[in-house]
């Protein structure tokens, strides 16, 4: 493990883990490969607490496990808590990691988000559809502006979808938020959004917050699979 600068203004647990996340996902530091408290300490010029709350913070996402008399020892792929945001974001960074990583997310979006939109429209409050709507008109005003691209419209999109599957009501959905967020900040910050989306996607923002506030489940859950569908191909590839 080589040493790495730390820069001072940043938290020294949040460097030292992002650091051997990226470097563990990138396949730098290989399964099985195993290291110490002490290494830590050294590689990074760090104490032993610090060493030792990075190590934690590894063992809680399934990357290593450690003992007192073998260390601390890197875990394949299957052992990870895949769902965290952290390896999300670490394999969104990797090149090598990042097509497979996205097309996971994806496949999952696509399984979860129209069954949850289903479910919220009979499930979610009239605060929880109004908002909704109250997005889809954020969102295609500023698409209709020529701001699609913009961090307006990326943070009314988080949050539009996150609250399709808040507004569920199921708390399994609903840990599922980061997953989904990072799909879409994933899809801005690689291909990047379209400065005017097409007049289609934008009424679809529209049309499934209608159905979810008139409590049309069905008509939620197809409009959802139109709105995935459009949005993967709204993109600047």
């Amino acid at each position: 493990m080589s040493s790495t600068p730390l820069r001072s203004h940043a938290p020294l647990l949040e460097i030292v883990l992002d650091q051997i996340g990226s470097d563990i996902v990138s396949g730098k530091i290989q399964p099985g490969e195993k290291f110490t408290l002490q290494t830590l300490c050294e590689s990074f010029s760090i104490s032993r607490t610090v060493a030792r709350e990075t190590m934690r913070a590894l063992e809680h996402l399934g990357m290593v496990s450690s003992s007192r008399r073998v260390g601390i020892t890197v875990l394949p792929t299957e052992k990870w808590s895949v769902f965290s945001g952290p390896i999300i974001r670490w394999r969104l960074r990797v090149a090598t990691q990042r097509d497979e990583q996205l097309n996971s997310l994806t496949a999952l979006r696509e399984a979860v988000a129209p069954r949850a939109a289903r479910i919220a429209a009979i499930a979610a409050s009239q605060r929880e559809g109004q908002r909704l709507r109250d997005l889809a008109s954020t969102m295609r005003e500023l698409g209709e502006q020529g701001k699609g691209d913009t961090e307006d419209f990326l943070e009314a999109n988080i949050e539009y979808h996150s609250l399709l599957l808040s507004g569920s009501d199921n708390e399994m959905f609903t840990a599922l938020i980061p997953s989904i967020t990072a799909v879409i900040q994933a899809r801005h910050d690689i291909n990047g959004f379209e400065a005017s989306p097409s007049g289609q996607l934008l009424a679809c923002y529209n049309d499934l917050a209608d159905a979810l506030f008139d409590r049309d489940d069905a008509k939620a859950e197809q409009l959802c699979k139109e709105l995935i569908e459009l949005e993967g191909s709204s993109t600047v590839a």
